[in-house]
């Protein structure tokens, strides 16, 4: 009686081309990655501020904060651009004396928009993530989160945008 010899290098051989094809097909599925190459957030400082801020939704409101572990709105700000390698003054108003003017209609991400909430000086500031949406850190109680500049409140405290990081 003779015995059947597999050769073993052909099982290991098909484990290898379906660990291949496997390993394809889930490359095909993973989802977006910043950081890799012709991303805008590696090429646009915008984006990758942008970035930087959304990463911190959740976190929790507090005055004075500028991370990593709680944050006021121009202190998000500042967390943000020190991400990026640029200096920003402190407060809401200073950052809106110091950047740039944006016209609204030319928003683009990275950019800052300002608000008067309950005065004539600048009070809240914000960094634009574009369709209208910003990200924030709200009030005291509150945590960062995105919100809408379509959004009564900041419709009528609107008092400009601005940009503090060079253009690309």
């Amino acid at each position: 009686m003779t015995a059947c010899v597999r050769s073993p290098s052909r099982p290991i051989a098909a484990r290898s081309l379906l660990l291949v094809a496997l390993l394809a097909a889930l490359a095909a599925c993973t989802p977006y990655q910043p950081g890799l190459p012709g991303d805008p957030a590696t090429t646009d400082p915008g984006y990758a501020l942008l970035q930087a801020a959304q990463s911190q939704i959740g976190a929790p409101y507090r005055y004075g904060g500028a991370g990593p572990d709680a944050f006021d709105c121009s202190g998000l700000v500042t967390f943000a651009h020190r991400r990026i390698g640029v200096a920003v003054p402190r407060t809401a108003a200073q950052q809106f004396a110091a950047a740039t003017p944006v016209k609204r209609n030319e928003l683009r991400p990275g950019d800052l928009v300002f608000f008067r909430l309950e005065s004539r000086n600048i009070s809240h500031v914000g960094i634009y993530a574009g369709e209208n949406r910003f990200v924030h850190a709200p009030q005291s109680g509150g945590n960062v989160r995105m919100a809408s500049l379509d959004e009564d409140h900041f419709m009528r405290s609107f008092a400009g945008a601005g940009r503090l990081y060079p253009n690309p």
